[in-house]
Formats: structure tokens, sequence, C-alpha cells
């Protein structure tokens, strides 16, 4: 099954799989007296995944035996709809490990706490070692190259956030602790 060879669901199909879920966003007759448009379709789509893991995650059991058949439920579940399209499994991978990674980085933050830098850098890598290997198996060095440096730097910023939590905890010497020379 791929993607581009399938009709895009429409807005008003994504809306009406909302008001199904009892999930659909207050409409605003004054900004949109006719209802949700074709601009609205990624908000939309927003909403419908976030109903879609809050759901999940309800039906998820919390105990470590439960969950992880759970877990693979649901991921039952996705490879049917993802189909044995190995490119679009990866790029459905790295679309949702980019938004963990905004989600994780709270955009409104000036400053993000040590966890919080380190998590995101964790991602990050994760997005960056995929895109590797996605660049190397198109023969594409310079790509490769380009992906194994951003996840090199990544990963540099998830021990930095670590000891920076660790100075924070008491566990580590912070700079101020170090002794001068």
């Amino acid at each position: 099954m791929s993607i581009s060879s399938e009709r895009p669901v429409s807005t008003e199909q994504i809306y009406a799989a909302l008001a199904a879920l009892a999930a659909e966003p207050e409409a605003d007759p004054e900004k949109r007296p006719e209802g949700p448009q074709e601009e609205d379709r990624l908000h939309l789509l927003g909403s419908l995944l976030a109903k879609t893991e809050l759901e999940i995650t309800a039906a998820t059991r919390l105990t470590e035996e439960g969950e992880i058949e759970d877990v693979l439920e649901t991921l039952l579940g996705w490879g049917e709809q993802v189909g044995e399209d190995p490119g679009l499994a990866v790029n459905v991978l790295t679309n949702r490990l980019q938004r963990t990674a905004v989600q994780v980085s709270e955009p409104e933050a000036e400053e993000l706490p040590p966890g919080r830098e380190a998590a995101f850098a964790a991602v990050m890598t994760a997005v960056y070692t995929l895109s590797a290997q996605l660049h190397a198996e198109r023969g594409d060095t310079e790509g490769t190259r380009r992906a194994l440096s951003g996840a090199e730097e990544a990963l540099i910023d998830i021990l930095q956030g670590m000891h920076d939590l660790r100075v924070a905890i008491g566990d580590a010497a912070g700079p101020e602790d170090q002794p001068e020379d």
C-alpha cells in the first residue's frame, strides 16, 4: 500500500472522523461560517492523531507484562495500514520522531531543563541515524556523512544534558565546582 497511489483523505472526512469520536474542534462561525476548509486539513489531522494516541494510551495496560502485549497489538494494526513498503514505514517513523522532538523541546520555552534537552537530542539522534541509513541505501555518501554528523552532535548533546542533570541533583561536579588552574 502506497500513500501516493491512494486518494488523500478529505478535510470533511477528517472532521467527520473527529465528530464520530466526539473530538471535533470548536467551530468558529465568524472565522469559518462554511465549516472546516482545506487549509485546516493538517490541523485536523493533528487533532485526529492526538485523539488516536490518547485512545491507545487509555487502552494500554500499565503493567510490564501487559503493556508490551498491548503495544504489539497496536503495532499489528499500524503495520496493516502501512503495508510492506519499508521506505514508507521509515518515512512515517521519521515524521513521528520529528513531532516527538518538537513536543519534547517545548517550542515556547527559552531554555530547556537538562533532562528535556537530553531527551530532545536522543530523539534527534534517532532521526539522524534513520536518515543516514536511508542515504546509505541510496548510495548518497555525502548525505550519509551529513546525517551521521548530526547524529554525533546529538549524541554529544545527550551526554551533556545527562551530565547537567547529574550536576543539578548533586551527583556530579559543575563548572563552579571545578578547581581553577
